[in-house]
């Protein structure tokens, strides 16, 4: 985004709701890989709890969700765009129920398909429907649908709307897009490695594909001033809180990796723009946020109880402003199972710890992998994991690593030990039938 430092892509839409509310400069998924993180996001708790420890796994549905709490303050839910989180296969109907995780009043969704001039979705039947078009503008035509819906019930309303897009495929952007952004123009960050004989970088060409990436964010930016623009025709942007984020980033040749699952700030950093009530004034903040928080945050935020069940916190006086707010002084970030992009690239298990400094990160219990000082060294170029000088600080990280893995349940398993722990062999080799099929 260009108010988060890039000088290369066009985001007016984001720049200014970023201007006009909060943006938090240190937002990070704490389980860089689509599934987990969703999950995450919705249940507030970590993947050990919602079980979800790699892609296309279902996720439990006897949490508390982000859905079922606002659906039964009163809120009218509403889902539109990507799941994945109802398992396999990935073309699967998600019929009414406790599958929907609360999100029971407006259904338009697929469980995952990134082909985004294709676009499908179910409603309440499994009869698929099929749109022409750019997928993310067609969502966004529904998405303006259940707000004038919405408006003319009178009834609060929860809404979440899920781009595919920014997302391999990367060339599916419309042309016009792609026609602004010329290749040999990007600004390529210091940690990228345009040669990287990567496997799934062999078949892309990196200025076009980091091109094309812009291209895709400037899309959805045009998307977003839809909706914003539609809130101040309805009278209701003062009431209505906006978020923006995402489940993860992606690499892009940075450090020679592509897509995510990895513990560089590339993968684990996303955005977090909030703006609305609690939530204004143009204010950055640099409170440590995983994305196991925001359903804890945003509770709070609406003064809604949040369940017991929460093992994220609740930065909602942060987001306020308010002082002795909490700050966090580490949160944990990890990839309990390679699954994937992540194995095609030889992407170990890991845990790690992120603090606003520092970034430790181990690839087996006890078992430094990678310690970066990030105020020093922003683009991670220097592992200094074996550095004397570094000793002390990595002994604290570590400790922190420990009590954060001992606080989420996480015996820092990987693999199969940790389907067997978990019980999921079952559903893993369900899940490997359609994957691999």
């Amino acid at each position: 985004m260009g108010c988060a430092g890039n000088v290369d892509v066009k985001t007016p839409t984001l720049d200014a709701l970023a201007a006009g509310g909060v943006r938090l400069s240190h937002c990070f998924a704490n389980n860089p890989v689509c599934c987990p993180s969703r999950a995450s996001m919705f249940t507030g708790t970590y993947p050990i709890t919602h079980r979800v420890v790699s892609n296309d796994l279902p996720v439990r549905t006897d949490l508390p969700t982000l859905g079922t709490v606002l659906r039964d303050a009163g809120y009218r839910t509403g889902y539109i765009g990507k799941w994945h989180l109802d398992g396999v296969p990935r073309r699967k109907f998600t019929p009414p129920g406790e599958r929907r995780l609360g999100f029971d009043h407006y259904w338009a969704v697929f469980n995952c398909a990134h082909d985004y001039f294709n676009t499908r979705y179910f409603h309440d039947t499994d009869e698929l429907i099929r749109r022409e078009g750019y997928e993310p503008q067609i969502q966004t035509d529904l998405a303006l649908g259940f707000l004038d819906h919405a408006k003319q019930r009178e009834e609060p309303f929860a809404l979440v709307l899920s781009w595919g897009p920014p997302h391999d495929p990367y060339p599916q952007v419309p042309q016009p897009y792609r026609d602004m952004y010329d290749p040999a123009s990007i600004t390529l960050p210091p940690n990228v490695q345009p040669q990287a004989m990567n496997p799934l970088a062999r078949r892309l060409e990196c200025r076009r594909t980091i091109a094309d990436y812009y291209a895709a964010v400037t899309a959805l930016d045009d998307q977003l001033a839809r909706l914003v623009q539609k809130l101040e025709e309805l009278s209701l942007t003062d009431e209505t809180l906006v978020v923006f984020t995402s489940d993860h980033g992606d690499m892009l040749w940075s450090h020679g990796w592509m897509k995510k699952q990895a513990p560089y700030d590339e993968s684990v950093r996303v955005p977090m723009i909030l703006r609305g009530p609690g939530a204004t004034g143009g204010r950055v903040t640099d409170t440590l946020f995983g994305l196991i928080d925001l359903t804890p945050t945003l509770l709070g935020l609406m003064d809604i109880p949040g369940p017991s069940t929460i093992q994220g916190v609740d930065l909602s006086a942060s987001i306020r402003a308010e002082s002795g707010a909490h700050q966090p002084q580490a949160l944990l970030i990890a990839n309990q199972h390679s699954c994937d992009e992540a194995a095609v690239q030889s992407m170990p298990e890991w845990r790690g710890v992120r603090t606003h400094r520092y970034t430790y990160v181990e690839n087996g219990p006890s078992q430094p992998w990678l310690l970066f000082d990030n105020e020093q060294d922003p683009y991670q170029l220097h592992n200094r994991v074996n550095d004397r000088e570094l000793r002390v600080e990595r002994a604290a990280l570590s400790q922190q690593l420990a009590e954060l893995l001992r606080a989420s349940g996480d015996a820092f398993l990987g693999g199969e030990p940790l389907l067997d722990w978990l019980d999921l062999r079952e559903a893993w080799n369900h899940r490997n039938q359609f994957i691999n099929a």
